[in-house]
């Protein structure tokens, strides 16, 4: 009997042990698509904010979402620090109004990353919130508020936003308005926004110089191409599910780093690591062609060693993206020979067409955005038409970037 009773407790038990070990419920399935983004750098001495205001303080900053979902989660950003980040809270808002700091009270929310309020961000690192249940609609502006205890050992920036950020000592995550707050157009420690979206929902990311950052784009206005870009989508029929993801940065080039790093070298994080990305635009090379005479004449192996490297790295960017499903678009490079900062040259023309024919040439991108042939003087097409010129002969005008977005074909993201 006491064999049999000992039996009958060890058959009881072995249900037991199985349901302690038993893994637990697979996490819900969703479909997150990021809804709005921005590349970071460190930032120039002038575009950094000094440590005491950074120490004990909040910085409340406002974005634009491209696409809405009923649940967001947002991305911190210690990227380029070299120290831990302390963050004490964390709220996020409707905004009331995207040039000011105020917001919608109703639909404040803590946010919490793995349950906590405060964490510490590794150097190097970025941490990603637990959802939040505030449903965000397109278009709309959401405000983000940071309390930091400490200043960043090193701050990460993205220094070309267009939108003011709100600067105040103390934690005011919660507060209604900023009245005090200190105005900065920049954005720090913040990369990016996500939406939980219905599963035909994705991302278009575009990576780029200070063409696609917007720069001449006045704070708050929301007029970089990208921007009409997201109106366009917005009222087409069968588009409205496309999110536009800017990933532009001043100064930037393909091969070397300038005020951010190399488009190749961020390549990685900027398009293959954002949620829900099925398409990419690149436009990128202008810097990389301008200082190359900048400072002084070069000599004709340097121009076609410069070539061969910006189409080498150009078909490199191209070839990782197919490998992972993104449909690779290629856009030529604007005309931008009234330039008085790059002074260009017939040599540096050339280099600029030559390039530009391996961009429209068949199969080295999936399809292909001419902005060339859209912004160009018929005249004189090495210069960008004066109707489209912001006046400095390399950027283009307010008018210029609403004609950039016109000149996207809409057909190359139905390939559903």
């Amino acid at each position: 009997m006491r064999i049999v009773g000992a039996l009958r407790l060890l058959i009881v038990a072995i249900p037991l042990a199985f349901a302690a070990v038993a893994p637990a419920q697979a996490p819900e399935s969703v479909h997150w698509v990021r809804s709005w983004a921005s590349s970071q750098q460190v930032p120039e001495p002038h575009n950094a904010l000094p440590s005491d205001d950074l120490r004990d303080a909040t910085l409340r900053q406002v974005v634009r979402l491209t696409i809405g979902g009923e649940r967001i989660r947002v991305r911190v950003s210690n990227l380029f620090g070299t120290e831990p980040l302390r963050i004490g809270s964390v709220h996020v808002a409707r905004s009331a109004d995207p040039a000011s700091a105020r917001i919608v009270p109703a639909s404040d929310r803590a946010v919490t990353f793995g349950g906590r309020s405060g964490i510490a961000v590794p150097a190097g690192a970025e941490y990603v919130s637990d959802p939040i249940a505030l449903a965000a609609a397109p278009m709309s502006h959401l405000a983000v508020s940071l309390h930091l205890p400490e200043a960043p050992a090193r701050q990460t920036s993205h220094p070309g936003s267009r939108a003011t950020s709100y600067v105040l000592q103390g934690d005011h995550t919660g507060a209604a308005d900023l009245p005090e707050a200190q105005r900065v157009v920049h954005w720090y420690q913040l990369t990016a926004v996500d939406v939980a979206a219905a599963p035909e929902n994705a991302a278009i990311a575009v990576l780029g110089d200070s063409i696609t950052d917007g720069f001449g784009v006045q704070p708050d206005s929301d007029t970089r191409w990208t921007d009409f870009l997201v109106r366009r989508l917005r009222v087409e029929p069968g588009m409205r599910h496309l999110a536009v993801l800017n990933h532009g940065l001043g100064g930037n080039r393909i091969l070397l780093d300038g005020l951010g790093p190399n488009a190749l070298a961020r390549f990685d994080r900027d398009v293959l690591g954002q949620p829900g990305v099925k398409y990419m635009i690149l436009l990128i090379g202008v810097n990389d062609l301008g200082t190359l005479t900048r400072d002084a004449p070069a000599s004709g192996e340097a121009h076609r060693a410069l070539v061969a490297d910006m189409t080498g790295a150009l078909a490199q960017v191209a070839a990782r993206a197919r490998e992972r499903g993104i449909v690779a678009i290629g856009a030529t490079i604007l005309p931008y020979g009234g330039s008085e900062y790059y002074h260009p040259d017939a040599a540096n023309e050339a280099d600029r067409q030559a390039v530009n024919a391996w961009i429209r040439a068949p199969g080295h991108f999936d399809a292909v955005i001419d902005f060339d042939a859209a912004l160009r003087d018929p005249a004189d097409p090495a210069r960008l038409a004066a109707r489209w010129d912001s006046g400095d002969g390399l950027h283009p005008s307010i008018a210029g970037y609403e004609a950039m977005a016109a000149a996207v074909d809409l057909e190359l993201f139905a390939n559903e």
